[in-house]
């Protein structure tokens, strides 16, 4: 934790996120008529040394066809952090590749061999993640967690706090949120993306709040798998801290007073 708290302070300038923003690129809620929504994730982070893409939700010609609504260029992608192997999450990938593969994709080290072979075969650099590390200043990987899906989150650090981003939660959103206190001092203002919780109880996802609650979790934006009963715990628990989160939507430090 010292180290990585030492590491944010020699080589990251908080004045780089002027202009920093998360969006929402692909997911199956919609924030935006003139967007298309499909099952799976996929976000776009601008404001820190490079342009990072999280997952690439499930269709790449849906994906670049927001992408251009959003006037989000392929080639501001220098970054693309994959969470988990599902196809909702992945499947954007080829379409971005032909496009720009200029870019350097981070994925967990389980991933097939053969995906890897066809990322690199478009001249994409892999990096092969298991620990966690840091991908670029300010920003950083959980490590791999999980036993049947292995998964990924990242942290970025803002001025305004910790922002935790995760792709569909495998391992239980509960369980990454005690990784990230381990690994990363200070509060976290956001948690956003799916939290794989669909299918679970009231009761389930009522420990899940409070949790977050104990946490100091400043604000919400469960979208993705969290399933429509968890979104409306969140609405109700969080109030106007609950960010309603889907393709379309951009959050900004103005939007985290």
């Amino acid at each position: 934790m010292g180290d990585v708290a030492a590491r944010w302070l020699r080589g990251y300038n908080l004045d780089m996120q002027k202009e920093f923003a998360i969006t929402v690129v692909h997911d199956n809620y919609s924030c935006s008529e003139g967007l298309k929504a499909a099952w799976g994730f996929s976000a776009f982070i601008a404001g820190f040394e490079k342009g990072i893409l999280f997952d690439t939700g499930s269709d790449g010609t849906l994906l670049l066809e927001n992408m251009a609504k959003l006037q989000i260029p392929p080639g501001d992608i220098e970054i693309v952090v994959l969470s988990h192997i599902h196809g909702d999450h992945t499947g954007g990938l080829t379409g971005l590749l032909k496009e720009n593969a200029r870019v350097t994709v981070y994925l967990p080290q389980s991933f097939p061999a053969r995906f890897k072979e066809v990322v690199q075969g478009y001249g994409a650099a892999v990096v092969e993640v298991s620990e966690p590390r840091e991908i670029c200043p300010g920003v950083y990987t959980t490590g791999v967690l999980g036993r049947l899906v292995r998964e990924q989150a990242l942290v970025v650090r803002t001025e305004r706090g910790l922002i935790v981003l995760t792709g569909c939660s495998h391992p239980g959103i509960a369980t990454i949120m005690e990784k990230v206190r381990t690994l990363h001092e200070g509060n976290v203002v956001l948690v956003i993306g799916g939290f794989h919780l669909e299918w679970a109880t009231a009761g389930k996802v009522q420990r899940i709040i409070a949790a977050f609650k104990d946490q100091g979790v400043q604000y919400v934006a469960p979208t993705h798998c969290s399933g429509d009963r968890a979104r409306q715990l969140f609405q109700q628990q969080y109030g106007d801290r609950y960010i309603e989160a889907g393709v379309g939507k951009t959050i900004s430090l103005a939007d985290l007073h």
